[in-house]
């Protein structure tokens, strides 16, 4: 049976449709916009430009982080350190800065810190074979820890001869009054969305998330790409401290604090899989932002914000329950 060319372009547009339709990120990213529009009727301040200017900022530190989650969990695996790891790298930062050394080197340290943390997760989970929830588990009580021992457990707020540069960096908006946690959220999103989608690292990390016994047949360096994939983690998380030090313009040990679990249910109600496998650096972003409307409106509709966990949960449960539904509907 011959196929016309009018035949195919008609095949390819429903599979198209077809696969927008069942991606879990299509329909958050509906919800999110639906929720916006409700805000935007039923409140009157959600839709003002001081609000929208708060949302997209608030977001950016959550989405940042999720980012390297994602790629984590594409893995097959899971870093609950990261809330804790924000809080120590912001805490090198502030303390090597309030010693009077210059933003390149507090920065650098922050850096070099969550490098560490993260090969250090990478390498007892990749080539001793610790479970990720254990590993990462005993270093989210480890890194806040350190946080409380480099700090004195005080608040550090001074910030050196560079002080007004790290508000800047954290607190500004350079690019047409767009405030830089979002550039920044932005430029990491779409150089995770390259890499996952165009680069040999992307395609051995789904390898691995889909299958780890035949990547490895297959010649994939399962330990090495793991160990990188959990610096990559602990690097995000570096990087959000560095940005949120700027904005916050102090450090607390209490910085992150609960932050995982917000991370976490960004990149699962983003579409990302638990099992592993599945993943994207745009679900991330939509997932963070799903997370903060609901933060936000809660406020405005004078809902008690005690309910935020309800919410958040409720969310991940959906989003586990769409995917699972999805898996028996390929299965049949």
């Amino acid at each position: 049976m011959t196929i016309t060319l009018d035949q195919t372009i008609k095949q390819k547009q429903q599979n198209w449709l077809a696969a927008i339709l069942g991606s879990q990120t299509f329909w958050v990213l509906l919800s999110v916009l639906l929720a916006c529009v409700f805000l935007s009727f039923a409140t009157d301040s959600f839709a003002t430009t001081k609000n929208l200017y708060n949302i997209t900022r608030n977001v950016t530190f959550v989405a940042i982080i999720a980012l390297g989650m994602t790629i984590v969990i594409i893995t097959g695996g899971i870093d609950l350190s990261v809330g804790s790891v924000l809080c120590l790298c912001s805490m090198v930062l502030a303390v090597v800065m309030h010693a009077g050394y210059s933003i390149e080197t507090g920065i650098a340290a922050s850096v070099g810190t969550a490098l560490v943390i993260g090969a250090f997760n990478g390498v007892l989970i990749a080539y001793l074979g610790f479970p990720p929830f254990v590993v990462t588990l005993g270093m989210l009580s480890i890194a806040r820890s350190l946080a409380m021992v480099a700090s004195n457990n005080t608040v550090v707020f001074q910030f050196g001869p560079d002080h007004d540069k790290l508000l800047a960096l954290g607190g500004g908006a350079w690019f047409f009054g767009i405030a830089n946690p979002v550039i920044y959220m932005i430029v990491l999103a779409l150089l995770t969305g390259f890499v996952l989608r165009w680069t040999r690292f992307g395609r051995y990390v789904f390898a691995i998330g889909g299958n780890e016994h035949a990547a490895t047949l297959t010649g994939v360096p399962v330990q090495a790409i793991k160990v990188v994939v959990y610096m990559i983690s602990a690097l995000s998380a570096g990087v959000a401290g560095i940005i949120q030090t700027g904005w916050l313009g102090a450090v607390t040990t209490n910085i992150g604090s609960g932050m995982e679990l917000q991370v976490i249910a960004a990149t699962v109600i983003g579409g990302a899989n638990l099992a592993g496998g599945v993943g994207t650096a745009f679900g991330a972003l939509i997932g963070a932002a799903l997370i903060e409307v609901i933060r936000n409106s809660l406020g405005l509709l004078g809902i008690n914000a005690f309910w935020q966990g309800t919410f958040i949960g409720g969310a991940i449960v959906l989003a586990v329950l769409f995917d699972r539904i999805r898996n028996l509907r390929q299965s049949e």
